[in-house]
């Protein structure tokens, strides 16, 4: 079974929600280099800046291709791979600026590698793909967001306040990929 049901047309890969997609990934190694690279105060707001556009874009993205009509086979891929990217790349950037962060780093590839392993053995072998994210799963990656903008942003929150947020993302990472698990193995016991 082929990865897309049928062909992408160039309509279909330039559509407008699309290159928002692209943009957004497009921007991770910018703020990524500016947040790595940040001497000042100034060049840490740039890339949390940077960051918040690529948010706003994210939001937009989806409200124009279902508003136009305009949703992709391609767009229902690029768009959570464009928000595991981004939220992977803010997860890693904070590790370099709070200790405690790292293991979320881990957690996160973890997390992340299973679902993606996941999703290609039951395309590949079942022919089946999740439809879209659990309410579970979208709660997980907007409070992951938040908070992590908000870390990029505040950056003299009390260790003990950061310390906080770093644990109770872990906690929903856990708890989200644990409420993935049975709906997998469902997907992948049930009959054609």
């Amino acid at each position: 079974m082929a990865f897309f049901e049928k062909p992408l047309t160039r309509k279909d890969v330039f559509s407008i929600p699309n290159i928002m997609g692209y943009f957004r990934i497009l921007l991770i190694p910018v703020y990524v280099l500016l947040y790595y690279h940040a001497e000042s105060v100034k060049e840490y707001y740039i890339a949390a800046v940077l960051v918040g556009i690529s948010g706003i874009t994210d939001m937009l993205d989806g409200k124009v291709a279902r508003h136009f009509n305009m949703i992709t086979e391609l767009g229902k891929v690029l768009d959570p791979v464009a928000d595991k990217l981004t939220l992977g790349a803010m997860i890693l950037c904070l590790a370099f600026r709070y200790e405690n962060m790292r293991w979320l780093v881990g957690l996160f590839i973890v997390k992340e590698g299973f679902m993606g392993i996941m999703g290609l053995l039951l395309s590949h072998y079942r022919g089946r793909k999740l439809d879209g994210a659990k309410w579970y799963g979208k709660v997980c990656t907007a409070f992951s967001y938040v908070v992590m903008f908000v870390l990029f942003f505040f950056l003299r929150l009390p260790l003990s306040l950061v310390n906080a947020l770093i644990v109770c993302c872990g906690v929903l990472m856990v708890a989200a990929w644990m409420l993935y698990v049975p709906v997998f193995v469902k997907m992948w016991k049930e009959k054609d």
